[in-house]
C-alpha cells in the first residue's frame, strides 16, 4: 500500500494560490508605476539633446567645408539641400535643420538668426521644451546652442 504523495492528483493551482499571485503582482505594479510616469518628459529632453548634437555635428562639418572653400556662400548637403553660410558657419534656417536630419521628428522655425527646434506633437501648454541655434554673429565668432532655463518637457 502506497500512501505517499500522488502526483497525478494535483493538476493545477488552487484559487487561493492564484489570488496570492495576483495580489503580489498588484503590489509590485503599484510600487513600480510612479517610477515610470515621468519617462515621457525625460525622453523628450533626451531627444532634444540628440537633436542638439546633430545640429552641432552638422555645424562643425559645414564649418570645416567653409574653411576649405571660404568664398562659398552655400553648400549642397544630403543630395539637394542648400545650406547658406554666415561668418563661416551655417545660417539659422530650416534648411540647416533639414540638413541635420531633423525634419521628420521636430518642428523648426527660424527668426532673426535664431533657429528654434522643438518636438512635433507636443501640447500647446508646453512652452519651454525646445533648443535654439543662434548663428555666428561676426567673423571669428562661433554659433551658440542653448536650452531654456528650467526646461520641462512633461
Amino acid at each position: 500500500m502506497n500512501k505517499g504523495f500522488n502526483k497525478a492528483g494535483q493538476a493545477g493551482f488552487t484559487l487561493i494560490e492564484l489570488i496570492v499571485v495576483i495580489v503580489i503582482l498588484g503590489i509590485l505594479a503599484a510600487t513600480a508605476l510612479p517610477k515610470f510616469t515621468g519617462l515621457s518628459g525625460d525622453a523628450r529632453k533626451a531627444s532634444l539633446q540628440a537633436a542638439r548634437g546633430a545640429l552641432s555635428a552638422s555645424s562643425a562639418m559645414l564649418h570645416g567645408r567653409a574653411l576649405v572653400a571660404p568664398t562659398e556662400n552655400a553648400f549642397i548637403v544630403e543630395g539637394n539641400i542648400s545650406v547658406g553660410m554666415t561668418n563661416g558657419y551655417p545660417t539659422a534656417t530650416t534648411a540647416f535643420a533639414n540638413a541635420a536630419g531633423l525634419n521628420d521628428d521636430y518642428k523648426a522655425t527660424a527668426t532673426n538668426g535664431v533657429l528654434k527646434i522643438e518636438p512635433k506633437n507636443i501640447p500647446a501648454s508646453m512652452t519651454n521644451c525646445y533648443i535654439t541655434y543662434t548663428q555666428a554673429a561676426s567673423a571669428g565668432a562661433s554659433p551658440t546652442f542653448a536650452t531654456p532655463e528650467g526646461m520641462t518637457c512633461e
